[in-house]
């Protein structure tokens, strides 16, 4: 086990809390010195929100609370690695550090819908500020939670 394993696992309750609510099984957390700050659930169905992702909802409430300076020594712990949109949200919030458990492409692979994939990485290359990325941490764990949400799951298109 290692120091970022509690988190991730909490992400993943996150993850299953936000399921269980009828939204998308992905869930959020920010930390600063082993403390938890915030946890935030993918509310895209009850929201009626495409963009009510975890890690951006996240980013609304840190930012809301919370200065650049300050989170710039916090973490994003996130059940999945962020997408596109997440990811720019969290470069402009000024978050520091950002540590996923399942891999974009093995979400792609699971869901079918292989389209916008890009891994965080890849889009960090080009971001104003370095970030560090820590990831993937108990991949089977979180891919186990989309192979059990995904196939239940009546798709509009919506992801």
């Amino acid at each position: 086990m290692n120091e970022h394993d509690p988190f991730i696992r909490l992400s993943h309750k996150l993850a299953e809390s936000a399921a269980a609510n009828g939204n998308h099984p992905f869930g959020a957390l920010l930390v600063k010195d082993g403390a938890v700050l915030l946890t935030a659930l993918n509310t895209v169905h009850t929201s009626h929100d495409v963009t009510a992702h975890a890690e951006l909802n996240l980013v609304r409430q840190a930012s809301g609370m919370y200065s650049a300076d300050f989170l710039a020594d916090c973490c994003l712990y996130t059940s999945t690695e962020p997408c596109a949109m997440c990811t720019g949200g969290i470069v402009w919030s000024g978050i520091g550090h950002i540590v996923y458990s399942c891999p974009a492409a093995l979400l792609g692979e699971i869901t079918g819908s292989g389209r916008f994939v890009v891994p965080c990485r890849d889009l960090l290359k080009y971001a104003s500020r370095p970030l560090t990325v820590t990831g993937p941490i108990l991949p089977d764990d979180a891919a186990a939670l989309h192979r059990r949400y995904w196939p239940t799951y009546s798709h509009t298109g919506i992801l």
